[in-house]
């Protein structure tokens, strides 16, 4: 997910302190009771996708959630830790990278496989990491879909042929996607039966907000009015109501 959504969402639900980015100084002692948060930008689910921006891939990702454990059962003993990890919300959002940054410039792969292919190589890294995240005690994960790709404003610009428009044919991989994530979601979740596995959709809120903007952020009188901030990242007027959203198709992670 979006780091800044990630935040938002804290504060819809009365945090006033937020997970420490693990690898910080700020991820030590008790402030590891707050959560951590292990993401690492332009990585996917995809090994080599982070590979090529020299970043952390989902599966270091995951062996340092193993040592943040250990660093929890240090703090909290081993009872407190197993309930704290078994409580806790763990969200994962990840795959536009896989395409926009990765799939859709490198001939080695869409040459060699088409998007449909390619998202069922998405979802078996998918699948494992769910299954590690349970294997390691997680039992409530929220998982975003992928977002309109084709009206991301780097999707635009590397591929729309100077059109200022969103490009149909990557909404439609998008949704296709998001198809497969959840028909892979409800498979787990019928295998993991303690698992409570939620798809939290994106894809829709952000097209509204890129297409109607004016319904929801009005025009670009100023920088905080603008439906995305960069190439890729919404801004801080989108992400509030993106977090809204997610906060109420995620209200069975909460409990």
């Amino acid at each position: 997910m979006y780091l800044f959504t990630c935040i938002l969402l804290h504060k819809y639900l009365g945090f006033t302190t937020y997970p420490p980015a693990y690898l910080s100084k700020q991820a030590r002692g008790k402030n590891l009771l707050l959560g951590a948060n292990f993401a690492s930008g332009s990585s996917g689910y995809y090994e080599n996708t982070a590979k090529l921006y020299h970043t952390i891939p989902l599966s270091k990702q995951v062996l340092y959630y193993k040592d943040y454990q250990t660093k929890l059962v240090r703090i909290a003993g081993i009872s407190n830790a197993t309930s704290i990890i078994s409580g806790s919300i763990h969200l994962l959002s990840s795959g536009a990278s896989d395409f926009v940054q990765n799939y859709y410039v490198n001939p080695t792969l869409y040459k060699n496989y088409t998007p449909d292919q390619f998202s069922d190589i998405l979802m078996q890294y998918y699948a494992t990491i769910v299954q590690q995240l349970y294997s390691l005690g997680a039992r409530k994960i929220g998982v975003t879909t992928l977002p309109p790709m084709g009206c991301l404003p780097a999707s635009i610009t590397l591929f729309g042929d100077g059109s200022n428009q969103c490009l149909p044919n990557m909404n439609v991989v998008a949704l296709s996607f998001n198809n497969k994530l959840n028909i892979t979601s409800l498979r787990l979740q019928n295998k993991l039966t303690v698992l409570n596995l939620v798809i939290l959709d994106i894809y829709q809120s952000l097209y509204d907000l890129v297409t109607k903007p004016a319904d929801f952020v009005g025009t670009c009188a100023n920088a905080s009015q603008y439906v995305f901030w960069d190439g890729f990242h919404p801004s801080e007027a989108a992400n509030k109501i993106l977090a809204a959203n997610l906060l109420a198709s995620g209200i069975a992670l909460i409990g």
